[in-house]
């Protein structure tokens, strides 16, 4: 694939203003968002405990969760998480201070990208408008913003995969021919310099995706490098990148973990009739069952949901909102500039390629394997670029640009936020207000059909429940008119960097309101209220909190108590295989043990969705009292 046409390219230069305006934006709304609501129950708290765990342990290598071994996961959240406690204390804002980290990391990274792929097409003046615009979008999108309200390391994938594709285009650079026909193209290649550095730091980065969250980590970047050079006809030059000691370094950041973690669990038999081969340890938990057995939805226990492919698709548009507005029209462009490859620079060519190769290696992974609808997160940055590359277009003065940000900002955006205006608008004025000290749980219709996905209990809000969001939708109403009819007036009258300010402060008071708006759900989400009237109690050591189903359930007890939590039924999905280990604690109750634990000698506080049944059951054993209510759950106690 060979330009016949080049243009001069633009200095590619940072530009102070914009990254002030960036870390502006993080600070709002990571910074701001570490301190409320409390830790979520599932993955966030288990995830954080997990880091806990290992620093009251001293044991880096083999993660527990309320003392059962825990194999689903590599360490590298979780060994951030249990850094950033020890420097800051063991509290929940500490534990979320490098996943914000990682998201300013993650904005800086697709800005060096967007300027390397559209500094050439952006404003003479402003050669960093393409990567400005890409690292704004992500930082005021839905999906990142969404996805880094609790601890998952998706967030980390993007950035690993952003850092992953630049380092090999730089390094592709440095391997192309000393002498070409073409004095501009050989302008835009540092050809005196070794592809040696960057080849070591993709493979670093690619030891650290590892250890982010799997296999997956040699999957996108290994699958990128390779189509690549196939579709560029530059599969030869795969020797020159430096494979040897590229895979030392790679060897010397992965390999430790794995191998340290294979040892301190070795196969132990296993029990007959659940699936599980005759032995079996953390080599084959993690390596088959977390990855291959998940990929083809045979993971045992089938303990996640599938989110249908056309609803994963719409769903990575809907992440990237509302900058996916911009996104027909570059797909459009780029599409055009593989086709007419002749007649397109080398830089738009390399841009173009990159991003939708990236974009289809991530969704079409997930397509053909198991998929939460988070998964997309890191084709997130390539979608951004794509957008911010017709955005920076338009600020260059392009006619075609102009028109198609004009016309999708005319047709799709003030349509749909106008429609958003109007419902939130409606609810905030209408919806009942809800009396003082009113239960948000009392408010809700459950819908468990939905409960698979990450936000399904949205879907339990009903027109009462609207009366405790009146602010945050109030602001949301405000901030869509913002977004929608003044961005679109704003780039009608040609202030198109105007306009996209605009679309990013709007998106900003939208995610402090969704933030907000989080805050009052929280009860249902997490349980941090119910952990302090425990310790509020006086709980002691020889008391025991036991919680009236699986951990996930409520999680957070146990981080902001600080004691193991035994469990009724409650062997099932994360602690199970991890049970099966001699060293796991007698954690794991019965009916009858829980009938035996509470006419006992010892203080019990009961967590559980079924007070009423639960009182009754126990009434008969000792007396029953209600310590604290929130969410839809209550803690009992016999004392």
């Amino acid at each position: 694939m060979q330009a016949k046409t080049q243009s001069a390219p633009a200095p590619r230069r940072w530009s102070l203003r914009s990254i002030a305006i960036l870390v502006l934006a993080w600070l709002i709304l990571q910074i701001g968002g570490l301190f409320t609501p409390g830790l979520l129950d599932d993955v966030d708290s288990i995830y954080i405990e997990i880091a806990r765990e290992m620093l009251r342990r001293g044991d880096f290598i083999t993660p527990y969760i309320n003392g059962v071994r825990f194999f689903d996961k590599p360490p590298l959240m979780y060994w951030m998480a249990a850094a950033s406690m020890r420097i800051f204390g063991p509290y929940d804002w500490a534990a979320r201070i490098p996943l914000a980290v990682a998201v300013l990391a993650l904005l800086i990274a697709v800005y060096a990208l967007g300027i390397r792929l559209f500094s050439d097409n952006s404003p003479t003046n402003n050669p960093d408008r393409g990567g400005f615009y890409a690292a704004l979008a992500m930082a005021t999108s839905i999906g990142p913003y969404l996805y880094t309200r609790f601890y998952i390391p998706d967030i980390l994938l993007a950035l690993w995969m952003t850092l992953a594709v630049h380092l090999f285009l730089i390094a592709l650079d440095r391997l192309q021919p000393k002498s070409q026909p073409n004095p501009s193209y050989q302008s835009l290649l540092p050809l005196r310099r070794s592809a040696l550095l960057p080849c070591l730091a993709f493979a670093a980065v690619m030891a650290l995706n590892v250890l982010t969250k799997g296999l997956i980590g040699l999957v996108f970047p290994i699958g990128f490098v390779l189509l690549y050079l196939t579709i560029t006809k530059q599969l030869h030059l795969l020797p020159r990148l430096h494979l040897i000691s590229g895979t030392a370094v790679f060897l010397a950041i992965a390999a430790p973990w794995h191998v340290l973690a294979a040892v301190r669990t070795p196969a132990i038999p296993l029990p007959a009739g659940l699936g599980l081969p005759a032995t079996g340890g953390w080599a084959w938990f993690y390596l088959y069952n977390e990855h291959v057995a998940r990929f083809l939805g045979r993971r045992i226990p089938h303990d996640y949901g599938q989110v249908p492919i056309p609803l994963f698709w719409l769903l990575s548009a809907l992440w990237i909102m509302p900058w996916a507005t911009f996104m027909p029209g570059a797909l459009a462009d780029h599409i055009h500039s593989l086709r007419e490859h002749a007649r397109t620079t080398i830089r738009e060519q390399e841009a173009s390629l990159s991003l939708l190769l990236w974009t289809l290696l991530v969704l079409g992974f997930f397509t053909l394997s198991s998929r939460q609808e988070y998964y997309n997160l890191p084709a997130l940055p390539a979608l951004a670029l794509m957008a911010a590359g017709l955005l920076a277009r338009a600020d260059a003065g392009e006619a075609a640009p102009i028109r198609s940000a004009l016309r999708w900002s005319a047709w799709f955006l003030v349509p749909l936020t106008t429609l958003i205006a109007f419902i939130c608008g409606y609810f905030a004025i209408t919806a009942p207000h809800a009396a003082k000290g009113t239960d948000i749980a009392s408010l809700l219709a459950a819908n468990p059909e939905f409960y698979n996905l990450s936000l399904g209990h949205l879907f339990d809000l009903t027109g009462d429940a609207m009366g405790l969001f009146r602010g945050p939708l109030a602001a949301v109403a405000i901030s869509m008119l913002a977004i929608g009819l003044g961005s679109y007036l704003l780039r009608r009258s040609g202030r198109t960097y105007a306009a996209n300010l605009t679309l990013a402060a709007a998106m900003t008071v939208t995610l402090l309101a969704a933030h907000e708006g989080l805050a009052r759900f929280y009860p249902i989400l997490g349980s941090k209220s119910l952990a302090l009237a425990v310790n509020h109690a006086g709980i002691q050591p020889n008391d025991l909190i036991i919680l009236d189903g699986e951990l996930t359930s409520d999680s957070t007890l146990v981080f902001y108590t600080g004691h193991q939590v035994h469990l009724i039924n409650g062997n099932v999905n994360g602690l199970w295989y991890g049970s099966f280990w001699p060293d796991a604690p007698h954690i794991f109750e019965t009916e009858q043990g829980l009938r035996e634990l509470w006419s006992g000698p010892r203080r019990i506080f009961l967590f559980t969705y079924n007070p009423t049944a639960r009182t009754r059951d126990l009434a008969t054993l000792g007396p029953v009292r209600t310590l604290a209510t929130a969410g839809g759950k209550t803690i009992l106690t016999n004392r």
